[in-house]
């Protein structure tokens, strides 16, 4: 069983009328999920370096009747990359990104600039390459180095999660 979306976002606990950034938001399965949790108050920036899946994901969320999602190109490895301000969102989403992402370090330095005090990051990636299903092995970011990376760029760390067999699940938290 991959990465159930709605599983992940419900452990993150995510309040009505939050501002919330899908960092690397792809063909935005947990933006689509956010928008609904955060609910019409809240806004989802679904941030993406591929026009082509923002496009698509805009599509798909105003023929559901989504309106809460507003897509944003962005390199996430660049400084302001997400082009959100300092403290605009009480939490990030970074899913299936870690292993793609050569700057690893930019990228959580820019989750840590986007969030507000008390703000949660959730990190979502492979836990493995599981013989080709996943990255190839060398590509693999895993858990611990995922603690790591979070904590040297300032974050608390806040627990664990499942979220599937194939991936690790992490919470951190910005003091």
């Amino acid at each position: 069983m991959f990465s159930d979306p709605s599983k992940n976002i419900e452990q993150l606990e995510l309040k009505l009328g939050e501002s919330v950034a899908d960092f690397g938001s792809g063909s935005g399965h947990h933006s689509l999920v956010m928008a609904s949790a955060i609910g019409e108050g809240g806004v989802v920036y679904a941030i993406d370096i591929q026009k082509d899946l923002l496009s698509r994901l805009k599509k798909e969320a105003l023929a559901n009747g989504v309106s809460n999602i507003e897509v944003v190109w962005g390199d996430l490895e660049k400084p302001s990359g997400s082009r959100l301000k300092d403290g605009a969102v009480q939490a990030v989403v970074i899913s299936n990104l870690m292993f793609q992402v050569p700057d690893k370090v930019a990228l959580s330095k820019e989750a840590f600039r986007v969030l507000s005090p008390k703000g949660k990051v959730l990190v979502v990636d492979w836990s493995d390459s599981f013989g080709g299903i996943g990255p190839q092995t060398n590509m693999v970011f895993g858990k611990d180095s995922a603690k790591k990376l979070f904590t040297e760029a300032g974050f608390v760390f806040v627990k664990e999660i499942s979220v599937g067999e194939h991936h690790y699940g992490i919470i951190l938290s910005r003091p």
